[in-house]
């Protein structure tokens, strides 16, 4: 896989130094930096790794480059450069999320990808700078599983008083008026500047559409400020080593955690008015319904990144994490292996394999950290038996097959994914 260009890595190193050694500099002659063909090409290249589908004008990946995809970044640059390219609307298209409701992504058009993608190559070095500690979603070298152990790590630290905030339609109520006087801060480029307005006019007036490239990046930095803030209140509350108050961001998914001593009931209070004023500046609503209070000592637990946690107790009175998968991210798992078995009974129960085996790997992997045993274990054995069942219908016979189809046989022949061994670090161990 070819990696991005020496020179292109060096100017995103040199405007993120520069960036974080001087916080009040706004960066000018980015445009020239988003027009090179180098920035375009690398664009390109990490549009088509991520794949994706064709945007409202229909054309897929696979024509462009049936057509020869230089001609397509040519055309780009020159309407860059000539100021002429205007993005088109994206292809909205509505995700299931349970219980009856609907995601809406947005798709753009391969083209506007591109863009979006130059942008953001140039631009995210200078605003990864300004980021704080807490926020992970979306950002380079960032996983979901270090927003895990953040969280993981306050529970231990005795934080045990959590406000999880559910914010009301995040992306589809970000103004554009704020979000561009927040990139102004840091730029100072019309024609940067301009570009990103007409980005967010072609779909509306109101709201960074999920789905797009850029999206991450300008959502991330709408909500700075309010991570700004609770670092501060990290900081001034600091007694020495010890901290007081924890928070861990993705995107719009914010976990708060705040110390379980009676001491600190004024920071617990204090920083939920604070939120509320942050927000309430940028204009973006709390769900009320959604967002939860929640004090873990009480034997209560809270959601985060597909996980649900508590905190348990040892026998010293240590109080400890204990963290599994949801109920939900289970039966959406098994949902969706059971329709690949029942859509596919007529071919042969390789391809059925080849099917699971990378959805497989992909869910346990996420969730191969914590205490996600029990869950393993049954998505195992539930696995085996719609393996029997689906050899016996195709076999024509009766019963489960135990003898005919040993575990062994199943994972050893058919090749079945079978490594559901958790991972855990030495301090998890001893918690317990």
């Amino acid at each position: 896989m070819r990696k991005t260009t020496i020179e292109l890595q060096d100017l995103r190193r040199k405007i993120y130094l520069k960036a974080k050694s001087e916080t009040s500099w706004r960066f000018w002659g980015m445009y020239v930096h988003i027009c090179k063909m180098e920035t375009i090409q690398e664009s390109y290249r990490l549009c088509k790794q991520n794949k994706g589908s064709a945007g409202i004008d229909g054309v897929t990946f696979e024509q462009v480059e049936k057509e020869g995809a230089e001609k397509l970044l040519t055309e780009i640059q020159q309407e860059l450069k000539s100021g002429t390219y205007l993005p088109m609307r994206n292809r909205i298209q509505h995700i299931p999320k349970g219980k009856g409701k609907t995601r809406k992504l947005g798709i753009p058009t391969i083209k506007d990808r591109i863009v979006q993608g130059a942008i953001k190559l140039i631009l995210e070095p200078v605003f990864e700078a300004d980021f704080q500690p807490g926020s992970f979603g979306y950002r380079p070298k960032r996983t979901a599983h270090q927003a895990i152990e953040q969280v993981s790590n306050a529970i231990v630290q005795e934080k045990a008083r959590v406000i999880d905030i559910d914010l009301k339609s995040y992306f589809d109520t970000i103004r554009h008026d704020i979000l561009l006087s927040k990139i102004a801060l840091r730029i100072r480029d019309d024609n940067v500047l301009h570009l990103l307005k007409l980005i967010l006019k072609a779909n509306g007036k109101k709201g960074v559409p999920q789905g797009s490239v850029i999206s991450p990046l300008l959502s991330n930095i709408y909500l700075n400020e309010l991570d700004k803030m609770l670092e501060k209140a990290n900081d001034v509350t600091r007694e020495g080593k010890y901290t007081h108050i924890t928070y861990a961001r993705w995107a719009d998914d914010i976990i708060i955690l705040v110390d379980g001593y009676r001491k600190w009931d004024w920071l617990y209070h204090g920083v939920q008015r604070r939120v509320r004023e942050e927000l309430a500046k940028l204009d973006v609503e709390i769900n009320e319904e959604k967002t939860k209070m929640v004090d873990l000592r009480k034997g209560e637990k809270f959601g985060f990144l597909g996980f649900d946690f508590r905190r348990n107790v040892n026998s010293l009175g240590k109080g400890w994490p204990h963290y599994q998968p949801k109920m939900s991210s289970r039966t959406k798992l098994l949902r969706k292996l059971k329709n690949i078995f029942k859509c596919h009974i007529s071919q042969p129960i390789s391809r059925v394999i080849y099917l699971i085996n990378p959805i497989l790997r992909g869910w346990v992997n996420y969730f191969r950290i914590g205490h996600s045993s029990k869950f393993f274990g049954f998505v195992k054995d539930w696995i085996q038996k719609k393996i029997r069942r689906f050899l016996m219908r195709s076999k024509r016979r009766q019963g489960f097959g135990w003898k005919r189809w040993s575990r062994d046989w199943i994972y050893e022949n058919l090749g079945v994914f079978n490594d559901y061994q958790i991972r855990r670090s030495p301090k998890d161990f001893s918690m317990q």
